[in-house]
């Protein structure tokens, strides 16, 4: 499923299919803007997204293999609720 199909299955119940694209965006851009100021959105039963640092490292250029410095930044991180994991769990 990609955005579209998203706005299309909330659009089948808010009035319009123009409300349910600035709902499903609203939501999107509240997670970014809560990650960039490094919040956790916690969604109960679906997940947790958070901003995580990623520390320093020596890498490689692979075309080269010349050792590279890789700076440090923050990350997307998300992990799985409850009921999103027991769904998977009932198909196997």
């Amino acid at each position: 499923m990609n955005k579209g199909e998203l706005v299309n299955e909330v659009a089948k119940v808010v009035s319009t299919k123009k409300d349910a694209q600035a709902a499903v965006d609203c939501v999107f851009s509240t997670i970014i803007e809560a990650l960039k100021n490094r919040e956790k959105v916690t969604l109960v039963g679906f997940g947790t997204f958070r901003a995580d640092r990623r520390e320093a490292r020596k890498g490689r250029n692979p075309k080269t293999g010349e050792e590279i410095e890789i700076k440090a930044r923050w990350v997307p991180r998300f992990v799985a609720g409850k009921t999103l994991k027991d769904a998977f769990r009932e198909e196997a």
